[in-house]
């Protein structure tokens, strides 16, 4: 586990496009390599990245990226605190099993004790119960008395549209 580098950009989009299948939204995951690079290594960056790594099997000494954690600071007002949001955990299926997932939200969680934000907090999908398990298993719990809402697309513009006149 280490913070995500420049160099890895190009495996983190790949991983989070991986990660738009299996969420059934392959067509969902436009963000490029570029997209990474100036939202994770730009001159202000709001978003933060850690990535899980294995031997690449050739001997050679080199390592291949093959999970990701890509999450932001949140604030909380009744806590007046900053948190964490995971935005995405994603480990390669192949490379299940091995920790790898465990040691992402281990290592966030204690960049959230180092850094005194009391919240670690998260989205699963509804019908991904073998994220629920896992979970879980690490004393997670949901919190399901909250509704998610969105604006994007046209609904956005249009709220956009009656501020602005």
């Amino acid at each position: 586990m280490r913070p995500a580098e420049e160099r890895d950009v190009e495996a983190i989009a790949e991983l989070v496009r991986e990660l738009a299948a299996y969420e059934r939204e392959p067509e969902a995951a436009l963000a490029s390599g570029d997209d990474f690079r100036a939202a994770l290594f730009g001159s202000a960056p709001l978003v933060h990245a850690h990535v899980a790594e294995v031997a690449d099997g050739d001997g050679d000494g080199s390592w291949e990226v093959v999970g990701i954690a890509v999450w932001f600071a949140t604030f909380s007002t009744w806590k007046g605190r900053h948190g964490l949001w995971l935005e995405d955990l994603f480990v390669r299926p192949e490379h299940r099993r091995l920790g790898l997932g465990r040691a992402l939200l281990s290592t966030l969680a204690a960049l959230c004790v180092e850094r005194g934000w009391p919240r670690f907090e998260w989205w699963v999908l509804d019908w991904n119960e073998p994220a629920h398990r896992f979970y879980e298993s690490l004393g997670a719990q949901p919190q399901d008395e909250w509704t998610t809402w969105r604006l994007d697309g046209e609904a956005l513009a249009e709220a956009a549209a009656r501020v602005l006149r």
